[in-house]
């Protein structure tokens, strides 16, 4: 038995949450040092937009290989690499502080690797819905459209437990909706990017995903379309 003096004071992070926001803090702290010629001398200055150039993603890349059918590793891996490289600091640290909260509760009910499994396909998802959606040059950059796969997911676990309580489900929705209008605000207040595409893309991604990737959620799918 554990004694209550004994307890952690905060509940453990899940270990795939963790890995995930060191390593976006990390390349965050090599590129900001960097700029200040801390580390990596003068050539670090050009760290950031080194790796923009090699890891950001870009509408007109997915398109051309679409088009060719070529598809090189170098640009494929835009797909899922664009997360890790952020504008600047404060950008990095919001998206990181988003991905602990939101990664914690979807990790403890899903567990590391379906979690995972969530975080990439949600950041090809908001890739997908960029490149497809959007005519654009501007590069894709940021963990949000993953961090909002992980509130995709959230906001099915949020659905299926007010069900369970007979109440409103449509209030599982709330969270996104009120993310969405800071969003809009913000982009009339300072001008708007077309990312918000892509965090929904990511969104519906992590949303649908959950209803598989939840313990017993693909026998639950199997049997709703049986009885339709």
């Amino acid at each position: 038995m554990v004694h209550p003096h004994n307890e952690p004071p905060l509940n453990p992070m899940p270990p795939v949450v963790m890995a995930l926001f060191i390593v976006i803090v990390g390349v965050e702290a090599v590129f900001s040092l960097g700029s200040y010629g801390i580390v990596g001398g003068p050539a670090a200055v050009g760290w950031r937009l080194d790796a923009m150039e090699r890891f950001a993603f870009l509408a007109p890349v997915l398109q051309w290989m679409l088009q060719t059918g070529q598809f090189p590793a170098e640009h494929v891996i835009r797909l899922f690499s664009y997360p890790f490289v952020h504008g600047n600091f404060t950008h990095a640290l919001f998206a990181g502080v988003m991905l602990l909260a939101m990664g914690k509760m979807v990790a403890e009910a899903l567990g590391s690797l379906r979690t995972a499994v969530l975080f990439f396909a949600s950041t090809l998802g908001g890739a997908l819905a960029y490149g497809l959606l959007v005519d654009t040059r501007v590069p894709l950059i940021g963990a949000f459209p993953p961090v909002y796969g992980l509130i995709g997911a959230f906001t099915y676990l949020l659905w299926l437990r007010l069900g369970q309580m007979g109440a409103q489900q449509i209030r599982a929705f709330s969270l996104i909706g009120m993310l969405l209008a800071i969003q809009l605000l913000f982009g009339l207040i300072f001008g708007g990017s077309q990312d918000w595409v892509a965090d929904l893309g990511g969104f519906a991604t992590g949303f649908l995903l959950a209803t598989v990737l939840i313990p017993g959620g693909w026998a639950r799918l199997l049997a709703r379309f049986r009885r339709d």
